[in-house]
């Protein structure tokens, strides 16, 4: 029998190619997100490319019930997820009192409560059925403080630690628990965002790779994976310097982002 991955964030970017990959590897897909027309196009293509089931629920993550309006579409269909995929999530950029208050509050709904309530809804079973796992998606902007990107960078943080977390009590009780940290990855983030300077480091990979090496790194039952020779590199190196520095130090390096716009947002 298939198993069956759910993947938040579906509709674009890594989302759409964690469900092109995971499809491609024999699992049937629920894709979630609020984009009812692309989560539709893409769930065809799925079917018919490579022959399995391709459900779509249409959600915005950010909304308080959100997990629970996911899980009764997921009994309303009578299925079960083996694969949890936590990846939605946007990002908010520039100087802390200049973005939009509630702008932020819906960030962290999306890229920290509706991925607990969601893995708090969907681990249970896996356990009960003997086994399954957990891929949270995270960022480079984890290992470090990241000034001007201070929400996004606190909400990325939140979730490697809880995934790192979720990996030990689960560990030999058949549930697998992955975190992925990549760099700048060229999906909607920079042309929602209006600007090239949230790539603070200035170099970017596209979709396929990152997600190759979390399904390869998820296969080897590894805590996290930050792709990439330069991202694995500060992610190994930042957090062993004291922790004012590293905020310091990361400072300089992402105040590119400022300008003379006003801050803005962008999907992740």
């Amino acid at each position: 029998m298939p198993t069956t991955a759910l993947i938040t964030g579906a509709s674009s970017g890594l989302g759409a190619e964690f469900a092109e990959q995971l499809a491609a590897r024999g699992h049937d897909v629920v894709l979630v997100a609020r984009s009812a027309d692309r989560l539709a196009a893409l769930a065809e293509r799925l079917r018919a490319e490579h022959g399995v089931a391709a459900h779509v629920l249409v959600q915005d993550l950010a909304a308080p019930d959100a997990a629970r309006q996911v899980a009764d579409g997921l009994v309303a269909r009578d299925l079960a997820v083996d694969l949890l995929v936590n990846n939605a999530g946007f990002g908010t950029c520039g100087r802390f009192e200049e973005i939009d208050r509630p702008r932020d509050h819906d960030q962290l709904m999306v890229n920290v409560v509706a991925l607990v309530d969601l893995t708090h809804a969907l681990l249970p079973g896996m356990l009960a059925r003997g086994g399954g796992a957990v891929v949270n998606v995270a960022s480079n902007a984890a290992f470090q403080p990241s000034p001007y990107f201070a929400v996004y960078g606190a909400a990325k943080a939140f979730v490697l630690s809880f995934g790192l977390a979720l990996r030990q009590e689960y560990r030999g009780r058949g549930v697998r628990v992955l975190t992925l940290c990549p760099g700048p990855v060229e999906t909607g983030f920079f042309d929602a965002i209006g600007t090239r300077r949230a790539a603070v480091t200035g170099a970017t990979t596209t979709p396929p790779p990152v997600v190759r090496a979390a399904l390869r790194a998820l296969d080897r039952d590894r805590g996290y994976v930050a792709p990439g020779l330069g991202n694995a590199l500060a992610a190994h190196l930042a957090p062993r310097r004291p922790r004012t520095l590293v905020a310091a130090l990361a400072e300089r390096v992402t105040r590119k982002v400022l300008s003379p716009a006003a801050s803005t947002t962008a999907a992740a």
